[in-house]
């Protein structure tokens, strides 16, 4: 199993659209339940907590670990299918993305699997991932075909 040294926490923050590349590779596949959404409006904030999948492990046994994502300056949000009253749901994030075109200074998109997709609309891109506890082993590793979206293939 991988050490849990603070050094070999992922610390991460993206303020452009290279930066969230980084972040969309290292969230996804990161499991995330519904009830571990949310807005902050008096803080202007959107946080959530996720299982993530380690895909820099070196380590041969595959593994996750809780890991918490915060979008700061946040004006708005828009959600497409994600049922709140369903709060144990688990969303499989697909990619994180600055919506191009977008109406405001700067627009942030999270994709889940099954369609499901958060748009964060923010003075400027600036968000910030940081695993908060040690690794623990997965049977589950995730698998993409070269045809599935999340596969990062065109």
């Amino acid at each position: 199993m991988s050490s849990d040294a603070p050094q070999d926490r992922l610390r991460l923050r993206a303020e452009d659209d290279e930066d969230l590349a980084v972040l969309s590779a290292c969230l996804q596949d990161a499991l995330v339940a519904v009830r571990d959404i949310a807005y902050l409006p008096a803080e202007r904030r959107l946080i959530l907590s996720a299982n993530r999948f380690r895909w820099e492990s070196a380590d041969p046994q595959a593994e996750r670990v809780r890991c918490g994502l915060m979008i700061e300056g946040v004006r708005a949000i828009r959600q497409k299918g994600i049922d709140q009253s369903q709060p144990g749901i688990l969303l499989s994030i697909l990619a994180l993305r600055r919506v191009a075109g977008a109406s405001g200074p700067a627009e942030v998109e999270i994709l889940f699997a099954g369609g499901a997709a958060l748009r964060v609309a923010a003075e400027r891109v600036q968000v910030q991932v940081r695993d908060m506890e040690a690794p623990y082993p997965t049977a589950w590793r995730p698998h993409h075909t070269l045809d599935d979206p999340a596969s990062g293939a065109s």
